[in-house]
């Protein structure tokens, strides 16, 4: 597996070796002891699946305190944009954003580290999204940051006349000034 650093401080796009022939290909999605070396010695507790139709906009989600989780996401089924804001206030790339096209074809994933708001917009027909967290949904520590706040000026790929579909709980999200953030 090949780690590649990104724009956010402790974030990586690790890219897995893909083993493909006429038959269709092998890969190895997950080796805790890989992880290890080289993002770091994280216990994930849960995985998630979820499903989403194109133009539909997820997060941008957190938890705060001492539920922050970690993420290691990457998508099955067709591409996403996907956002990571840092929100830890003693990292170097605090209050930056970053974002990556992740695709089924392409097979990488990218490591969320804990103090980090997530989210992605759909930008296939549907897209199969799947990720580890290193700490159990905690509804109460849920929070939302805003996706189209303009002090962050995330450029997210939204097509022309298109208003992407959100929650309800996303629809009336924290801005970043008003946002819990981490120490």
């Amino acid at each position: 597996m090949q780690k590649l650093s990104t724009k956010i401080h402790d974030a990586y796009l690790l890219k897995p070796k893909v083993f493909g022939d006429a038959r269709g290909f092998f890969l190895e999605s997950w080796n805790k002891q890989t992880f290890r070396e080289l993002v770091g010695d994280f216990d994930f507790v849960q995985d998630n699946h979820s499903r989403s139709a194109k133009h539909v906009l997820r997060g941008l989600h957190y938890q705060a305190g001492d539920a922050a989780q970690g993420k290691l996401v990457w998508v099955t089924s067709g591409t996403v944009f996907d956002v990571i804001v840092d929100l830890r206030k003693s990292s170097p790339t605090y209050g930056a954003w970053d974002g990556y096209y992740l695709t089924a074809d392409a097979h990488e994933r990218l490591w969320v580290p804990p103090g980090c708001a997530h989210g992605f917009l759909v930008v296939s027909d549907t897209a199969d999204f799947h990720y580890k967290v290193t700490s159990l949904y905690a509804p109460a520590a849920e929070r939302s940051l805003r996706w189209d706040d303009r002090e962050l000026g995330i450029t997210w790929p939204v097509e022309i006349g298109i208003t992407p579909l959100v929650s309800a709980k996303d629809a009336v999200a924290a801005t970043f000034a008003e946002c819990e953030k981490y120490d």
